[in-house]
């Protein structure tokens, strides 16, 4: 390259004169300088490598390995060593007294149904009231029913929650009386959604205010709050509106942390992933929980397949899981059983303490 102006027309390289500091090559004339310098097996000197490349790096020294990092052992320092060390550095920490010893257990789960509370009347007959009433406000929004359709809402609840068991996915309650309503030839829409989740919650209305508390629970799980224990319910229950409005009818409210059912994650007992949203928002692990329930099948084998400790409690265990559990018992046994409330915060804490 020289001071002239280029004219675009190939140099010869041997007519080159490369020096260092001259202006840089452009990529087009860097690519013909060397294929011709390839074609006559001519070898670049280092003063054309300085012109074209640049400087060489300079060498970086090398660096001494480091020598290995063993981890040492960890300081085991008693009460006086620690209030010594508070003393002398940390002075505007002021007094801690003694420390707090980890409690082992640190949550509990209960079951609801004929585990904390249990119906004042039969089921089938809340049931059979829910739906004539819930009948009866359809056809007032001037819904045409056939005949008798209340029987069909207590089916259609039969088989949803049959369904459910069956598939362990709950089947809810607002899609299960959907379907009903389109099979007697209302299709989605043609429905007002208002009006389905009315006849809903009316249907569920007699079994929501027949719910009572079983003997102690309240003042046990009174005990348990005021301990410091963080308390959730988690239930298999396919209308999660309604089961909250439970809830705060029973006056549970201020005593618990969450309050789950099947219906608002779509898992029912015993599968482990109900369980998992509230360990995440307890950060505990599965052994730092106690799961408290009447079936054998679904509340003490969800705990086992958890890792947690489990409580049978046999207060107010209807028939049909007296029945499961009879046939079970030898395959899945709990930690403990108890047959009345007062004896739960007494053994929580033992486990807490051991």
């Amino acid at each position: 390259m020289s001071d002239q102006p280029r004219t675009g027309e190939p140099t010869p390289d041997d007519e080159i004169e490369i020096r260092p500091g001259m202006e840089p090559l452009s990529a087009d004339e860097l690519e013909q300088f060397l294929a011709r310098a390839r074609a006559r097996g001519h070898t670049l000197t280092p003063e054309e490598q300085y012109t074209i490349f640049g400087p060489p790096q300079a060498k970086q020294a090398a660096v001494a390995p480091q020598a290995p990092v063993h981890e040492g052992e960890a300081a085991h320092l008693d009460r006086a060593q620690i209030a010594r060390l508070q003393e002398n550095f940390f002075p505007e920490l002021g007094d801690w007294g003694e420390l707090p010893t980890p409690r082992l257990v640190q949550g509990i789960i209960f079951d609801f149904d004929d585990t904390l509370a249990q119906l004042k009347q039969p089921l089938e007959a809340l049931m059979e009231a829910g739906a004539k009433a819930a009948e009866a406000y359809m056809r007032s929004t001037g819904m045409e029913l056939p005949d008798d359709f209340a029987h069909n809402i207590v089916e259609a609840r039969r088989f949803a929650q049959e369904k459910s068991e069956e598939e362990q996915e709950e089947h809810i309650a607002d899609d299960a009386m959907s379907f009903l309503l389109q099979f007697f030839g209302y299709p989605a829409s043609r429905m007002d959604p208002k009006v389905l989740q009315n006849a809903v919650d009316i249907f569920y209305a007699p079994e929501m205010t027949s719910w009572q508390l079983n003997p102690g629970a309240l003042d046990a799980l009174k005990a348990l709050h005021a301990e410091g224990y963080k308390l959730a319910i988690i239930a298999n229950y396919n209308c999660d509106r309604v089961f909250q409005r439970t809830i705060d009818y029973l006056g549970l409210r201020p005593y618990l942390d969450v309050c789950l059912t099947s219906a608002s994650v779509e898992y029912r007992k015993p599968d482990e992933k109900i369980f998992n949203p509230v360990l995440e928002r307890w950060d505990l692990l599965p052994y730092e929980v106690v799961l408290v329930g009447d079936s054998l099948l679904h509340d003490i084998k969800g705990g086992i397949e958890l890792g947690a400790l489990t409580v049978q409690c046999t207060i107010g265990t209807n028939a049909q899981v007296a029945f499961d559990n009879q046939a079970v018992a030898s395959q899945i046994v709990p930690d403990a059983v108890i047959e009345d409330f007062e004896k739960l915060p007494t053994l929580i804490e033992e486990w807490a303490s051991v």
